[in-house]
């Protein structure tokens, strides 16, 4: 692994953390099938429920739909010991949920964050933040065939930044 100060979002994707169809009808079970993408934690059941209750926990706290369709889930600490380095899960929506976001736009792409740090936590969520300003990048992530394509229009889009 490399430990270079610019941490890139596509070195975090790979086809097995991208869910092109989730099938939640609610905030409480989209953030479950996020988790449950998550590969390092299939055979960690009280990991998995450690990291749910404190995504559920950031959520009603403030909903981490960021508007455009777009949400972030994430923890408000820094889950230490939970994961040795960042994990990003991408799901896609295809109606959009409810999710209390700053615009009432239902959240049709969701980024779920686990990080060790907080510094690498809030270094991804700018960077991403940063990234899907870009109308035409969300357009292209609504619309990407498949988790490879997911990943390239990622890549792309970073090469930008």
């Amino acid at each position: 692994m490399k430990h270079s100060n610019t941490l890139t979002l596509s070195e975090l994707l790979s086809p097995a953390v991208i869910n092109l169809d989730l099938k939640s009808a609610d905030r409480e079970s989209v953030l479950g099938e996020l988790v449950n993408q998550i590969p390092q934690l299939v055979r960690q059941p009280d990991a998995r429920q450690t990291l749910l209750r404190a995504l559920h926990e950031r959520e009603r706290l403030h909903s981490t739909g960021i508007g455009d369709g777009i949400a972030l889930p994430h923890s408000r600490n820094a889950l230490v010991g939970l994961v040795d380095q960042p994990i990003m899960v991408f799901g896609r929506h295809k109606q959009g949920l409810p999710y209390d976001a700053i615009d009432s736009v239902p959240a049709r792409l969701f980024f779920l964050l686990v990080a060790p740090t907080v510094t690498q936590h809030l270094a991804i969520q700018a960077r991403l933040s940063r990234m899907l300003r870009d109308p035409k990048l969300r357009q292209n992530l609504l619309t990407a065939e498949s988790a490879a394509n997911i990943i390239a229009l990622i890549c792309a889009a970073e090469a930008k930044l």
